[in-house]
């Protein structure tokens, strides 16, 4: 109770892992949500007593807590994990459901589909897709929509994976991915629409006025672009302890503010803002199930029990924020030229 009192949701996800803390009725993501509607964080910084003995138990773990933070863990990960829970197009974002009941696969052919139809993909339109992943989107959009195009990537894994799914769906003629990131976008114009993915929140915000420049640089001047990225809807932006440690170090939640700066501050004109947050939550809970019943499947030596809860208890809290938490998940469009026609009815 100490360690939880005292590091939050580091010190209750570790406890988690450790085997410290069990559920026996219902789910770790039920606890979490009730955690987050109740806003506790706020109930205890409220309360003096409360708030003396965080104090107290912060104060003997000041040390392990500045260790953390020096030497953080790692794990070689490979493409066994991801394929043990995620669809079969290897997208590794928040879905889109349609309805609660939707499946995975489902949730994430409608956010694919959703993504072309606002930046209005047609037949030859030629796509950028910065942070392409496996190539899943730009895939959708040359089989669907007849696009021609581009996905950049810093994994040799994705880009080598991605060219030989692009190749065996006899799509290597119109779509292909290349292994370099939004640095290299420097020269002008090219594409009709730029799209990225799951990729800003693991940019360093000192980045993103090179990442926008060069969304700005790429586009022709009737271009259109679309980021979709993890946010918050608060002022500040605490980074969670246990996502920082464990799962996505030095990750961030951007602010709609920030992302309508830099469309601004790169001449650009906002077209279409929607908050998806809910969609994560059920994205997330699928992935949960996936991971839970393909667990067995997996290499023991490399995925030990400690593991498996560290990585379910990362799922538990991504579904709670996903229902219940102050963060977001933008898709913001936007378009080089503002004169540009704007269609009457959102998609």
């Amino acid at each position: 109770f100490a360690r939880v009192l005292g590091e939050g949701n580091l010190g209750l996800g570790e406890a988690f892992m450790d085997g410290d803390v069990t559920v026996e009725r219902g789910e770790m993501w039920q606890f979490l949500t009730t955690l987050l509607r109740g806003k506790i964080d706020r109930a205890v910084r409220g309360d003096w007593r409360a708030s003396l003995a965080v104090l107290r138990v912060q104060a003997a773990n000041l040390f392990r807590r500045h260790q953390w933070r020096q030497v953080q863990q790692h794990y070689d990960l490979g493409d066994d994990l991801f394929e043990s829970f995620l669809d079969s197009s290897m997208t590794y974002s928040c879905g889109y459901a349609k309805t609660p009941t939707d499946t995975l696969e489902e949730m994430q052919f409608n956010k694919l589909d959703r993504i072309c139809r606002k930046l209005d993909i047609k037949p030859g339109d030629r796509v950028l897709d910065i942070g392409c992943g496996f190539g899943g989107l730009l895939t959708h959009a040359a089989r669907h929509y007849g696009a021609t195009g581009v996905g950049i990537t810093t994994s040799k894994r994705h880009c080598e994976g991605g060219n030989a799914r692009i190749v065996r769906d006899g799509l290597s003629n119109a779509i292909h991915l290349e292994l370099r990131d939004h640095r290299s976008l420097e020269g002008k114009g090219g594409f009709d629409k730029v799209v990225s993915v799951g990729m800003m929140e693991h940019l360093p915000r000192v980045e993103y006025n090179r990442y926008f420049r060069g969304i700005s640089n790429a586009l022709e001047p009737h271009g259109t672009a679309l980021v979709h990225v993890i946010g918050c809807t608060t002022t500040s932006n605490a980074h969670d302890p246990f996502i920082q440690k464990y799962i996505f170090p030095g990750s961030g939640q951007v602010r709609l503010s920030e992302l309508a700066i830099q469309v601004e501050r790169h001449a650009m004109a906002v077209r279409d803002v929607e908050n998806m947050r809910p969609h994560y939550g059920y994205t997330a809970k699928h992935w949960l199930e996936a991971f839970r019943a393909n667990w067995p499947t997996l290499d023991a030596k490399r995925y030990d029990d400690r593991f498996a809860r560290m990585w379910e208890y990362y799922l538990h809290a991504s579904i709670a924020g996903g229902f219940a938490s102050d963060g977001a998940l933008f898709q913001v469009l936007f378009m080089k030229d503002y004169t540009s026609d704007m269609p009457l009815v959102r998609i």
